[in-house]
């Protein structure tokens, strides 16, 4: 039951402690937690941008509608997707499972080819949602192990997403942000912290067949 009581303790921070920084240590814990979330074909169309620097943490507040966390918080985590998903990216993919895996690529060849043709028949639009999906995954999963690991955090989709692309220089890098993710350490006047949790109850949530 120990997670779900970590999942009770954490909420979306209002308020955070600015003399509080996130370890190294539990850093790193991020990152990879990060880098092992589970994408769409094992693609990974998506990077994590970290933003520790004062200045850039105050000016992301602008960015978004003025939420003050993104000032008091460790770090801030900016979701990006990759805009170039294209017979390259699809290639570097299946290059890197033939030197983990040393699989054939001669076997690996008839779905390199699905997956070059899908995405050359989908539109930029559609594959920047398709990326896009693979970001909130990776958001479920940087909530739950910020949680285990007794950090605070607030998701975060209300901001200007070109406007902190500039501000990163993110399309030099050929990325788009889409989520904004504070983490810290709750400060002891944010209120929110003491609010019980409203949810449906499991019954009304879950259907069993």
């Amino acid at each position: 039951m120990e997670i779900i009581e970590k999942l009770n303790w954490r909420y979306a921070t209002k308020a955070f402690d600015l003399s509080k920084k996130v370890s190294s240590e539990k850093l790193e814990i991020i990152k990879q937690a990060f880098n092992l979330t589970a994408t769409s074909y094992g693609l990974q169309p998506i990077k994590l941008v970290i933003v520790s620097n004062p200045l850039l943490k105050k000016e992301l507040v602008s960015v978004a509608f003025n939420q003050k966390q993104l000032e008091q918080a460790s770090h801030v985590l900016v979701l990006c997707i990759q805009t170039s998903i294209d017979e390259e990216f699809v290639l570097e993919y299946f290059n890197r499972v033939h030197n983990i895996r040393e699989t054939p690529k001669t076997i690996l060849k008839p779905f390199q080819d699905f997956l070059i043709s899908d995405f050359e028949n989908k539109l930029q639009e559609g594959r920047e949602a398709w990326a896009t999906n693979q970001a909130y995954l990776a958001l479920g999963n940087l909530l739950t192990v910020c949680a285990l690991e007794g950090i605070d955090s607030c998701p975060m989709e209300g901001f200007k997403p070109e406007v902190c692309d500039d501000l990163l220089d993110l399309r030099e890098k050929n990325l788009k942000s889409v989520l904004l993710l504070p983490i810290g350490y709750r400060a002891e006047d944010d209120m929110f912290s003491d609010f019980k949790k409203v949810r449906k109850s499991i019954t009304d949530s879950i259907i069993e067949m």
